[in-house]
Parts: C-alpha cells; structure tokens; sequence
C-alpha cells in the first residue's frame, strides 16, 4: 500500500490534498502544528479512518519527524506546512522564518537522514515533493508569464521565506542526492479555505452585510487555480515529474482583484439575496493597499504540460460557482472558524 507522509495536512491545500488521497486509497500520515490555519474541521470526514494517521506535531521537531519517518517508512513526503498569508508575513516576519525556514530545513535534514538508511530500490522509488509559491518570483508588468527559469525576486517576507525553504530543497539534491520535486502554484481557491484569504473573505462579509475591502484601486492581477486541479497538478508531479526538477502549476485564469470581486457578488445575489434587494457590490470598500502589494502574477504551466499532461479540469467561472456554493452549503465550518470555536479541540493522536 502507498503510504506519504503529508506536512500542513490539516490546513487549505494540505487538507484538500489528504481528503482526496485518502479517497483514492492512498495511506496518509498527516503531520499539522495546528497553529490558527490548521483545521481539524477540515478533515472530521476522514477522522478514524483506518488509511488517515493524524499526528499534532511540528515540522521542526526532528525527533518526531524521525520516529514517523522510521515507523511507517512512507513513500514519498509531502510539504505543504507553511505560514502563507502576506499580511501576516508583513506585521510579523520571524514565525515565517521559523516556519518555512528554520522548520523546512529540519525537515529536510530527518528525511534526509532516513532517506539514507534505505536500500537502493528504496532510496531510487522515494520522493521530497516541496509546495511553493509563484510569489517568489516577485511581480510582473502588464505582459508575461512566470517560468521555471525565471528568476528570484521575492518582494514580502512571506515570500522571501518561501524562496529561502526552495533554495535549501534545491542544495539538499544537489549536495546530498536527495530526490527532491518542488511546485510553484498561483493563488488557489475552494473549499476549507481559512476566510482571511480574499475569495472565502469576500463571501463572509458580503453575507453578514459587512463592507468588502479592496486593496487600492482593486487592479491588481492573480492567475487563479482551484484546489482540486492543485492536487492533481502535485498528484502528477509526485508520480512523473523528473527528480531536482520545478514544475509552475497554474489555472489559466488571470483576473484583476476587483474583477473577481464582483463576481462573488453576483453569484450571491443570484443565490441569497440580499433582504433590502439592493447589489451586493453597493459593500465594496476601497481600502489602502499593502506595503509592496505585487501587481500582476501569472504562471507559465507548459512544462508541466508537456510533460505530464496536466491542464486545469475547470474554468474559473465553474470554480468560483462551485466555490461560492460550497461556502453556503458550510456555514457551520465557516462559523467555528470566525468564532474561533474550531481552535479548542486541539488533541492530536500520537502516531
């Protein structure tokens, strides 16, 4: 049986990526700090299930990571353990560094470690699969695309500390042979995302008649990518993608911030009206933009293409659909998460 030893595993992609690798019949050992983005909510569909091993534990802690790492011997490990939200990055740095630096490298030092003890078809078959960002890359013009060769030109301490855990995956295989794979994906969207991020943010307020703030003059452009199409871009990746290779994932969907915005908005209007009978975007609230908020991100994903064969499955138009109705049918996850209710079950089970 395919067993992978999934890091983040209980945040947005990390949770999204374990629900649909057990369903697939994969063995999931899931590693979450269960910090304010972990979500055990998230995953009570797979709790108790006999191929989903929860373990609440730090990326950091080698001796943990060792002991998970002997005992059930995983093909592959999946990084998705990260802080990630550029606003948080910029009011306080450190617990990035700490996280997807300090933490990356412990990690990559226990599996490289273990990695080590295997035999030589063990050593051959196993696979570091590291979860990055396009937003290492820095911003770009009104034209353009990001590829795997552009370069590095990190402008949040988020992404700075994103940029720093991909150059130590790239040295730990260029050093120490490890077989290393990293992704860079643009900004995703769907079910079980934590509501600070735009999309899930924008249906909270809109439904509790609350204003929708909007960063400058809302032009700001991202390239959007839902979940599902994510985890199988990683799925393809993990099974084909060439050792110490980068592969660019991305959806195809280049839209400006207010574009999307709106959108929301309408698919809620058509939905749950509002009781007044008034639009939705009358909420929209033009607020200051961020300190070295990028303009314009988007991903070149023809590698990923032509060599695996992977394309995004839906358009954005379906995906924000799907999306919006999904965070209507779950106003209970969504609550727990706004009351903070969803941070007082926090036992892990020792693996």
């Amino acid at each position: 049986m395919t067993t992978w030893l999934v890091t983040g595993g209980a945040g947005f992609i990390g949770g999204n990526f374990v629900l649909d690798a057990v369903a697939r019949g994969v063995r999931v050992v899931n590693l979450d700090a269960l910090t304010y983005a972990g979500n055990r909510d998230t995953l009570a569909s797979v709790e108790g299930h006999p191929l989903h091993v929860f373990v609440h534990g730090d990326i950091g802690d080698r001796a943990l990571v060792a002991r998970l790492l002997a005992e059930h011997r995983p093909d592959a490990v999946l990084n998705f353990a990260a802080e990630s939200h550029v606003d948080r990055s910029i009011d306080g740095p450190a617990a990035f560094i700490q996280t997807n630096v300090v933490g990356t490298l412990a990690l990559l030092e226990a599996v490289r470690d273990h990695w080590k003890t295997l035999d030589a078809a063990g050593r051959d078959g196993f696979r570091f699969l590291h979860v990055s960002t396009d937003e290492v890359y820095g911003s770009l013009g009104e034209t353009g695309a990001f590829n795997e060769d552009t370069p590095y030109a990190p402008n949040s301490p988020y992404a700075a500390s994103k940029a720093a855990s991909d150059h130590l995956v790239r040295a730990f295989h260029h050093t120490y042979g490890l077989p290393t794979l990293t992704t860079h994906c643009s900004n995703n969207y769907g079910p079980y995302q934590f509501p600070e991020k735009l999309i899930p943010l924008v249906i909270a307020k809109a439904l509790a008649g609350e204003p929708l703030p909007v960063y400058g003059d809302g032009g700001q452009v991202r390239d959007w990518l839902h979940v599902a199409d994510h985890c199988a871009a990683i799925r393809a990746v993990l099974a084909g993608g060439r050792v110490g290779q980068t592969y660019n994932i991305g959806g195809n969907a280049e839209r400006r911030n207010i574009e999307v915005v709106k959108a929301i908005c309408a698919l809620l209007d058509a939905r749950r009206p509002r009781a007044d009978g008034r639009p939705r975007e009358s909420q929209i609230t033009f607020v200051q933009d961020r300190p070295g908020h990028d303009r314009r991100y988007a991903i070149d994903a023809g590698k990923l293409r032509r060599e695996l064969g992977w394309a995004p499955a839906r358009s954005f138009e379906q995906g924000l659909a799907e999306t919006v109705d999904w965070y209507l049918a779950h106003q209970d996850w969504v609550a727990r998460v706004l009351d903070g209710s969803y941070r007082l079950e926090r036992i892990g089970t020792a693996a």
